[in-house]
């Protein structure tokens, strides 16, 4: 019975390794609940911000006066400070994960996961930023959804493969929101805070919990 094991047990260990020299595994589900938690404050601020201008009683120090042109710039600021906050702590507990591993953070794999995730996310901000600058910003946050979720998804063949399912997470969120635009900040509040704390938990619970 052994004898047949084996042969089993080697191509299983075969296959870990193929999968760590072709794939970047070493992503932390901390990373991912952390990085919800970044976008679920981004979106209470930026809710505050928005109801404090439409009320025109902005006695915050963050927030801003009745001025359209400063609430897209405090707006902005607020998306600036959110996505550097979720890129850091993403950053940190995935070092963390990957030195425990004792695997590289930064190899050929890397490189083509970067340039994967960047392309799309580059062309969609692009997209996006044009979009503002005809003053349609009602689908800023469809299209958030709908880039990152292609991206996501063009980035998963060299890293989890549970990292598609997120990313056809945020392009469903992204299609529905094409519908209902009055609600952006709330899909977006669910696509990049709700629906990354329930990946990171999961990844956690599959992954890092031993």
């Amino acid at each position: 019975m052994d004898k047949q094991q084996q042969p089993l047990e080697d191509l299983q260990h075969i296959k870990k390794m193929m999968e760590r020299s072709s794939r970047f595994i070493s992503l932390s589900g901390i990373s991912g609940i952390a990085a919800g938690i970044c976008a679920l404050a981004g979106a209470w601020f930026t809710s505050r911000e928005i109801h404090c201008w439409v009320k025109g009683d902005c006695q915050l120090g963050l927030l801003i006066d009745s001025a359209g042109d400063e609430l897209i710039n405090s707006l902005f600021w607020i998306a600036t400070l959110t996505f550097i906050a979720a890129f850091i702590s993403a950053f940190v507990f995935t070092y963390l994960r990957s030195k425990k591993n004792g695997t590289a953070i930064w190899g050929t794999t890397t490189v083509r996961l970067f340039w994967n995730m960047v392309i799309p996310l580059t062309v969609g901000g692009i997209f996006l930023i044009r979009l503002m600058q005809m003053g349609q910003y009602q689908f800023v946050a469809p299209g958030c959804l709908l880039f990152y979720g292609l991206a996501l998804v063009n980035a998963s063949k060299y890293t989890l493969g549970e990292v598609r399912y997120l990313g056809y997470g945020q392009i469903v969120l992204g299609l529905f929101n094409l519908w209902w635009m009055g609600y952006g900040l709330q899909f977006w509040a669910m696509g990049f805070g709700v629906l990354h704390i329930i990946y990171g938990a999961m990844m956690w619970w599959k992954y890092e919990r031993k």
